[in-house]
């Protein structure tokens, strides 16, 4: 896997917001040395968000978004306003572009935006060959925003916009939080359960378990990769036991009965919920399941958009745990990608997958919609433990996590749910890929 093949949901998202025609594309085709944006001199060319991922020394694998002017009108000029707005959810660090001398309410609104998510901003003066001397913006002065002067379409500037951009990158980008190493620390082992099956075609795993294999030889961790079936013989080969056994949710019954009860034990899933969002916010929202009544409606937001396959985790498994849980008729809806309600207020709750594909900011953004909305949210693998009985196992290793729950439930529910009989479904079995 080459330096390009780094997934889009790790990656810094830098978003180019302006109004049309002001070189939006000419500098991203600029900065990226590629055509990787239709230019022209027609107004609204860029219809959808243009994505190009690219390596941006020294900081590393970045994600650009070419976003279309949203100072359009009717009814096209709404759906791409809309498309656009979306993308402010997932913006690390936000380019505001216009052409030089030009700055007014619109670039305002755009600038308010990005300091209300608290996401740092570079602003551009392009097309400075048509005005060599463009004249300062007193608000930018005043927050100490230097506008970079360029002319993409002759490539003027386009070092200094570089430069601003890794000036103006997050602090955090660079210390960007372990999916699981610092559970498991340098040197110790943690064994790594990966079930076989339609969602992993032959040659190749699924993203969450790459992703979590290299992150522990990044922390100098060791990992061991088995199938369900190996575990217990691979535990009792050990001289010692591993710090850590993670599992898909597939396996999680068998898992939980093969490792002992000192090995701390989670998923791949609850990984994510802390490597992506915020694993405390969303094990609360888990506690809501306790809650629900018929006619509750719940919301399944997946990020990445696969085809689905017979016995999808999103569309069949989880809708008939929580039917089988709750005891009643539930009503479901599903979003896929980038899209998510702006106002989810209309849901008892929303179960959002492991998020692999998205970036933290996004995902940490729709947690934000939630509890402004007073809506629990919680994701695949927090309400599969919930619902099999394995809620406080699975969040062993997490002990601020378990804290909130008995906290929460008190010590006699608490009680309850870890003797409550899980539920199983046909063949024993439960599934979650991510």
């Amino acid at each position: 896997m080459g330096l390009t093949d780094t997934p889009r949901g790790m990656r810094l998202h830098i978003g180019l917001f302006g109004r049309r025609n002001v070189g939006k594309s000419s500098l991203l085709n600029a900065i990226t040395r590629q055509d990787v944006s239709i230019v022209s001199e027609f107004a609204g060319t860029t219809t959808d968000p243009v994505e190009k991922p690219m390596e941006l020394l020294p900081l590393g694998p970045v994600l650009f978004i070419d976003t279309a002017g949203i100072d359009d009108v009717g009814a096209l000029g709404e759906l791409r306003a809309r498309r656009t707005m979306q993308v402010f959810d997932r913006t690390d660090l936000g380019v505001i572009v216009t052409e030089a001398g030009v700055w007014g309410e619109f670039e305002d609104a755009l600038l308010d935006e990005l300091l209300a998510r608290q996401v740092p901003v570079v602003v551009v003066f392009n097309k400075v060959d048509l005005n060599e001397h463009p004249r300062p913006v007193a608000r930018l002065e005043a927050l100490s925003l230097k506008p970079v002067l360029t002319a993409a379409n002759t490539g003027r500037g386009v070092r200094d916009f570089r430069q601003a951009l890794l000036d103006s990158a997050p602090a955090d980008f660079v210390d960007n939080p372990t999916i699981l190493g610092d559970l498991v620390g340098p040197g110790e082992m943690a064994v790594l359960v990966i079930p076989i099956d339609k969602e992993a075609p032959r040659g190749r795993l699924i993203l969450p378990q790459v992703q979590a294999i290299r992150d522990l030889m990044d922390s100098d961790a060791l990992a061991l990769v088995v199938k369900e079936r190996e575990l217990k013989n691979a535990l009792q080969r050990l001289s010692r036991p591993p710090r850590l056994v993670v599992t898909d949710s597939q396996a999680f019954l068998k898992v939980a009965a093969d490792t002992p009860p000192d090995v701390p034990m989670t998923s791949f899933s609850i990984l994510f919920a802390r490597f992506k969002g915020d694993l405390t916010t969303q094990v609360e929202g888990t506690l809501a399941v306790e809650n629900l009544k018929s006619g509750a409606r719940i919301l399944i937001a997946e990020h990445c958009s696969h085809h689905p396959i017979a016995d999808d985790i999103g569309r069949v498994k989880i809708p008939r745990w929580l039917t089988q849980y709750v005891g009643g008729k539930l009503h479901f809806d599903h979003v896929q990608g980038h899209d998510f309600p702006d106002d989810p207020s209309d849901y008892d709750l929303v179960i959002h997958c492991g998020a692999c594909t998205a970036n933290r900011r996004e995902v940490l953004r729709r947690i934000l919609r939630c509890r402004e909305a007073g809506v629990p949210i919680t994701n695949y693998g927090l309400v599969i433990a919930y619902s099999l009985g394995l809620f406080e196992r699975a969040l062993q290793p997490f002990p601020a996590a378990l804290e909130v729950v008995r906290n929460v439930m008190g010590a006699a529910a608490a009680s309850h749910l870890a003797a409550a009989a899980p539920i199983t479904t046909p063949d024993g079995s439960a599934s979650d890929q991510l």
